[in-house]
């Protein structure tokens, strides 16, 4: 038996002993108990054929009468390339009581914006309601992360350990290969529901201390506001950030869009520039990398995109998802990167059953960035079932 193989059966049979542990605790049963199955499989331009696979078993429950918590883990397998990839994913102890909550553990978290941190993070974070709006502050860190899970790419080295494949040669390969870069974040949030009656607002002071050795830190005033006008809406906001690597330097991204919305149909403009390298400042640097694109995938450093997406419910069992996204590089020279288009179709046949789908196209001859690029595409079919 190869060592690739003697470390997925003891991964395999160390889950099996702690789902014997759990179930064997008197009353479990009185708490709910969930299975998530997500599968997708996908064909692209470049002739590669990929199914995703991940199964999300779940435990929550009641703790007296102020507490919850959440339990959930993943299992991850894909074919190209062939990887198995267990996870912790959200678990959280959460307490809530006169207007003040406290979450504790592995939970979701993200900016106003959405784009400069997100994801999964181990930590705690405490919350104050008031009639001024919500006050919250957490710190947390990242380095028992799966990297692929919170994709952290701020320098070049982490970009080539978050692509690289993972060590199964032994637990200390296994583990070195795995985990998300150390950071230590922190966050003071405001938020307000309806600000003047009618506003939406959440401020944030965000900062994170590089603990890899690269010192590569940085902190960040993000803030955005929602104003709707009945079935229709306008949102704008923007991150002053400050980058020390030992200089400190400069960066900023701003955001501007409009969505009109029905009971069956919406549709959304969206406007997102970031700063490149240019006099004073530098290119924007967010600490997790999210996707600009379905196709493209592109990172929002130094790059700017218009966006716009239109959504219609045609049943009640089916909608669809159309979006034409155009990228632009912020530096001097050549500008236009190229379009993208990408579209979805959505059925629910059952409460727990969702079936999508989709694909689209990133076209660089739209552009004169990229005009040695190929056209590059896919199409997707993705599968989400609760079993219970």
């Amino acid at each position: 038996m190869g060592s690739r193989d003697y470390f997925l059966k003891r991964i395999f049979l160390t889950s099996l002993f702690a789902l014997s542990c759990l179930l064997s605790v008197p009353h479990i049963w009185a708490y709910d108990v969930g299975l998530t199955l997500d599968q997708n499989v996908s064909y692209s331009s470049d002739a590669s054929f990929v199914y995703k696979g991940l199964a999300t078993p779940r435990l929550s429950g009641l703790l007296g009468d102020i507490g919850e918590f959440y339990l959930s883990a993943g299992i991850n397998y894909q074919n190209n390339p062939q990887s198995f990839v267990p996870e912790l994913l959200r678990t959280e102890l959460y307490w809530s009581e006169n207007g003040m909550e406290l979450s504790v553990g592995r939970m979701p978290y993200s900016d106003p914006l959405g784009f400069i941190a997100s994801g999964l993070l181990d930590g705690e974070r405490f919350s104050f309601h008031t009639n001024a709006g919500t006050f919250s502050v957490g710190t947390w860190y990242t380095g028992f992360i799966y990297k692929k899970r919170i994709n952290i790419e701020m320098t070049d080295e982490e970009k080539k350990s978050n692509d690289d494949a993972l060590d199964y040669g032994d637990f200390l390969g296994f583990f070195g290969s795995y985990f998300a870069p150390r950071r230590i974040l922190a966050a003071f949030d405001w938020e307000h529901q309806g600000l003047g009656e009618r506003v939406f607002a959440r401020f944030s002071l965000l900062g994170q201390l590089d603990l890899t050795g690269a010192e590569w830190n940085s902190q960040y005033i993000i803030g955005k506001m929602i104003v709707p006008f009945k079935i229709f809406a306008v949102n704008f906001g923007g991150c002053f950030e400050l980058i020390e690597n030992p200089k400190i330097n400069m960066a900023f991204s701003v955001e501007l869009g409009t969505a009109w919305k029905t009971a069956f149909q919406g549709l959304s403009f969206l406007v997102r520039y970031s700063s490149a390298e240019s006099g004073s400042l530098v290119a924007f640097l967010p600490v997790t990398t999210n996707a600009q694109g379905q196709i493209i995938a592109a990172k929002l450093s130094g790059l700017s995109l218009a966006s716009l997406d239109y959504t219609a419910r045609l049943h009640r069992n089916f909608a669809v998802d159309l979006n034409l996204s155009y990228f632009l590089k912020n530096a001097s020279g050549k500008l236009f990167w190229g379009a993208e288009f990408f579209g979805a179709f959505y059925w629910n046949p059952l409460p727990d059953i969702s079936v999508n789908l989709g694909g689209g196209a990133f076209l660089p001859t739209f552009g004169n960035v990229a005009t040695d690029w190929k056209t590059l595409w896919r199409v997707e079919l993705n599968l989400v079932s609760s079993l219970f």
